[in-house]
């Protein structure tokens, strides 16, 4: 049992809660407690009951008691890092309204491009808010509801995030941070508050928002005692706001101004995902300009088609997903459900370069280049976005921190070091959101800086792969066929 004070990291993602219950002075994980949830909807729908959240936050609290032994008496904080963009619709007594439309709902298309297009076109938009409406976004969603189930618009007595509503039930406090705030875009990253000429024009009033906390760190409150005997926790320990799942798991890994600036980050999972903490406010239409947790700023590139994509090949070709080998000649832009970065929502997948002397081996294997070429280029906008050149030889040997599922495989793993020409360094930790949160959670309760406190704790730390020598060829051979195939052959 630890003797240290322990404080609780809430990941409560798409598909489950995990609490990560952490030893406050080493980062030590002393247990993990999971829970699943539902996710309801066909076609473009998905939507899960808010309230299945805050259950499945009581069952994951309640088994990372159980398996860790640490006695509640010791907790000193908690904190929630949730799904980012949901858009959560609360009567006056805090109860939902409707499921929650998630992030990635898609009925929203139509009015995003139509949102995009009423302010001025997307630089409008990123000067203000650093982000382009799209399906994903909140600002998308509440304007779906509003045409297309008004009575539920008009009746919300608030209006929340998935993390907000979590930390709200905690502490009984209406809060959000900026990080969250910066994926609604009716937030202002220029301004650091709500934008009020965005609120006007999806007709949403100011008041059935949350007070924005200058940071996730910042303690909003403290556990109610309603709360407290729920969860099986002391009443009176500290809230903190919480934030996004990325910009915990950029607080995990030590990423802000305590921390790295401007070192970049690849998730390899469902998508593909880069970012960076920087001191530099994001642009461009072609990133999220999110805000970061601690104040900094967290520019983001999503590609749609990572990790499930190549699996996907794999299962065609009744190969296992390590049975690969370069790809040769062969290109294979992997692009299943349409793609985000680039701008190609109809995009279909694409190959070229067959001979016959092209092995089934080779062909998952220009699957997985396909895919990684996408993000490294997705990469290459998000360092720019940093006002860093790429090409600058002291900004390419900057290591590349790879996560997510994909960095278990080895095939990707190879793929990126060959195809980025980076040293590579693989966090040992799977949980960074959860151990995000808890640095978080530790910040309200001592005051500490939540990226120095996440630093403290080694998160990021991992085996290091030497950089080796980049396959240009390679590189130039499936940026020629994407550059000439978008969007004429793609979609």
């Amino acid at each position: 049992m630890s003797q240290n004070p322990v404080v609780i990291g809430v990941d409560s993602s798409t598909q489950s809660t995990k609490a990560a219950f952490t030893d406050a002075a080493t980062g030590r994980l002393l247990a993990v407690g999971r829970a699943p949830h539902r996710v309801t909807g066909e076609g473009g729908a998905r939507e899960t009951d808010p309230e299945v959240w805050w259950n499945a936050l009581r069952e994951a609290v309640a088994a990372g008691l159980k398996e860790s032994g640490v006695d509640p008496s010791a907790v000193t904080g908690i904190a929630v890092a949730g799904q980012q963009h949901g858009l959560v619709v609360l009567d006056r007594t805090g109860r939902p309204l409707r499921p929650a439309l998630l992030w990635n709902d898609t009925r929203s298309a139509p009015q995003a491009a139509a949102l995009t297009e009423a302010l001025g076109g997307p630089d409008a938009w990123t000067a203000r808010t650093g982000s382009v409406p799209v399906a994903s976004m909140t600002a998308s969603k509440w304007q779906w509801l509003r045409e297309n189930d008004p009575a539920i618009a008009e009746a919300a007595a608030a209006v929340r995030l998935p993390h907000d509503f979590l930390t709200e039930r905690l502490a009984g406090t209406a809060a959000t941070d900026p990080g969250d705030a910066s994926g609604t875009c009716w937030y202002s990253t220029a301004t650091g508050a709500y934008d009020p000429e965005l609120l006007a024009l999806l007709g949403l009033d100011a008041a059935l928002l949350p007070a924005v906390a200058p940071t996730g760190a910042t303690r909003v409150g403290s556990l109610t005692a309603g709360s407290a005997a729920e969860l099986g926790l002391p009443a009176g320990i500290a809230v903190a706001a919480g934030t996004g799942d990325n910009m915990s798991a950029a607080v995990g890994l030590g990423l802000g101004g305590a921390g790295l600036l401007d070192h970049p980050v690849l998730s390899l999972g469902t998508s593909g995902t880069v970012f960076a903490a920087t001191r530099t406010r994001p642009g461009s239409a072609a990133l999220s300009g999110f805000a970061a947790a601690d104040g900094t700023y967290l520019p983001l590139g999503c590609t749609l088609n990572c990790t499930l994509a190549v699996d996907k090949v794999a299962e065609l070709l009744r190969l296992d997903r390590e049975d690969a080998v370069p790809g040769g000649e062969a290109v294979l832009l992997p692009y299943l459900d349409g793609e985000r970065t680039p701008d190609l929502p109809t995009a279909s997948g694409l190959l070229t370069g067959l001979r016959h002397d092209t092995t089934p081996q080779q062909l998952l294997g220009a699957a997985y280049e396909g895919a990684a070429v996408t993000v490294l280029r997705a990469l290459d906008e998000v360092l720019r976005a940093c006002g860093l050149d790429p090409t600058d030889p002291e900004v390419a040997s900057r290591p590349l921190r790879l996560v997510g599922g994909g960095a278990q495989g080895r095939m990707w793993v190879e793929t990126v070091r060959r195809l980025s020409g980076r040293q590579l360094i693989v966090p040992e930790s799977g949980e960074l959101v959860a151990l995000g949160a808890a640095a978080l959670a530790a910040g309200a309760a001592t005051g500490e800086d939540p990226v120095a406190v996440a630093t403290s704790w080694k998160a990021g730390h991992g085996p290091e792969l030497p950089p080796v020598e980049r396959d240009m060829e390679t590189w130039e051979r499936v940026n020629s066929i994407l550059d000439r195939a978008a969007p004429s052959l793609l979609t």
